[in-house]
């Protein structure tokens, strides 16, 4: 997959409002030996969450796809990537991602979305998708860092999800990441609040790799040097077991800065 993160297109920077800069992605897969293309563009910085947000997006590709098979596609598609974002948790009325069919490529008809022939494709959307989600989040309104939470052992993906997502929009987690501090009690108050089924006994928590806390409790020895200096970068990550199951997620957000509250202090005046 190659990423397009100055895209030239005219129409990507059309729909930009509080955006820094035009989010683009593409990649290639292959229906019956036939190469073919996905290109896309997002617009999205503020008022960011899953099913509603302010958010555009437009993929096109050459692939011969009814409909019919194009829906479901983007549908799963859509649920592990923009579903799995969030800047601020508000929503708006114009969510909306289109994934438009050329029917230029030469490769035999496909009449059902489960067609082993494509995987390939299906492939190449995920990356798309999950590549555009990234890039909204990294440049949520007055972001300074992009943070990647993965949660594991839910009950369910959708479980871990919600768990993930809960993390990632609570401001107290989120002033927490901007200002560089390592508060983890932020982060097991988010897991409780989520309302999913967790093993207390069996919580752990690692940011940027170290653990903080396993089984329950904090971890023997823990040196919060390494994890300070680690949530200083631009990119963060922060890993979740709830100990309950085999369910995961990945979710993208950002911190929460004065930049945010400039921005929408002042955005009518």
């Amino acid at each position: 997959m190659a990423a397009v993160p100055r895209i030239r297109w005219a129409a990507a920077h059309a729909i930009l409002t509080t955006d820094t800069f035009p989010k683009g992605a593409m990649a290639t897969a292959e229906i019956d030996g036939v190469e073919v293309r996905l290109s896309g563009f997002a617009k999205g910085s503020g008022m960011i969450a899953p099913d509603m947000a302010t958010m555009l997006v437009y993929i096109f590709t050459d692939a011969a796809l009814p409909a019919a098979v194009l829906q479901p596609l983007l549908a799963a598609s859509v649920d592990r990537s923009f579903n799995c974002m969030t800047v601020d948790g508000d929503t708006s009325t114009s969510d909306t991602v289109l994934l438009c069919a050329t029917q230029q490529a030469p490769h035999r008809p496909v009449a059902s979305s489960g067609d082993r022939r494509l995987r390939g494709f299906r492939r190449a959307l995920d990356a798309v998708t999950v590549d555009l989600a990234r890039q909204v989040a990294r440049d949520g309104e007055g972001a300074q860092k992009f943070v990647t939470i993965e949660v594991t052992g839910a009950a369910t993906f959708r479980a871990a999800r919600r768990i993930g997502l809960t993390i990632g929009n609570s401001p107290l987690v989120k002033t927490a990441l901007s200002a560089g501090d390592p508060n983890w009690g932020r982060i097991v108050m988010a897991v409780g609040r989520a309302g999913e089924k967790i093993d207390p006994g069996r919580l752990a928590i690692a940011i940027g790799g170290r653990p903080i806390l396993a089984d329950g409790g904090p971890v023997p020895g823990y040196d919060e040097a390494p994890v300070a200096e680690h949530m200083k970068g631009r990119e963060i990550t922060i890993a979740v077991d709830v100990g309950v199951g085999r369910g995961k997620a990945t979710v993208w957000t950002c911190d929460l800065t004065h930049g945010y509250i400039d921005i929408n202090a002042s955005y009518r005046s």
